[in-house]
């Protein structure tokens, strides 16, 4: 019985996550505005009902799209920081770099950025007024870093500097102010100031 569910969890799971590149993909090409639930479940070979019985609505897969993307920035966040251990400046460098990057040549973020006013209204607010997931993921993956690499650092002051750096680095994404190693090099001096 427990292999039953294993198999169909993991092909749930395969299928939540062939909708959501679907979802991205149609993004990504049209703009948000334009994708529908149908269109999303053509693409990958289902019926619409499927995709509604997946995410319950088109701000369910939003949602998922978002936390999927979520996701894939702070693993490579936790990589950076890691890579450099407890030199603060560098390891805060190394991901801000990495993040403001990723986002200028991330085509779904360039799509959310991009389009018509108000049309994507469902996902850009997961970069700006809706960011509690982005926040919640990017600080704790900050602090968990903190705690293994810089194990001085009062846990107050490391959420307050991790909330802080990651609104700032995405007021980079949304508005660049210039190039990913300016804006890097300027927000990294910040966080290391932040930290002590």
């Amino acid at each position: 019985m427990e292999t039953a569910l294993s198999y169909r969890d993991a092909n749930r799971a395969r299928l939540r996550d062939a909708l959501v590149t679907a979802a991205r993909e149609l993004t990504v090409a049209d703009g948000w505005d334009r994708v529908r639930m149908a269109d999303v479940a053509r693409l990958v070979g289902v019926s619409r009902q499927t995709v509604y019985n997946e995410f319950g609505t088109r701000d369910g897969l939003a949602q998922a799209l978002a936390v999927r993307e979520i996701e894939e920035f702070t693993a490579a966040v936790r990589a950076r920081l890691h890579e450099h251990g407890g030199d603060v400046r560098a390891a805060g460098h190394a991901a801000i770099l990495h993040t403001l990057r990723e986002a200028a040549g991330n085509p779904l973020i360039k799509a959310i950025l991009t389009s018509a006013p108000g049309g994507a209204d469902e996902l850009l607010p997961y970069l700006t007024t809706r960011a509690d997931l982005l926040l919640g993921a990017a600080g704790a993956v900050i602090e968990e870093w903190a705690a293994a690499c810089v194990p001085e650092a009062a846990p107050a002051t490391t959420r307050l500097a991790a909330e802080s750096i990651v609104r700032l680095t995405v007021s980079h994404i949304v508005l660049p102010s210039g190039s990913p190693e300016t804006s890097a090099d300027a927000l990294a001096e910040v966080f290391a100031r932040l930290m002590r």
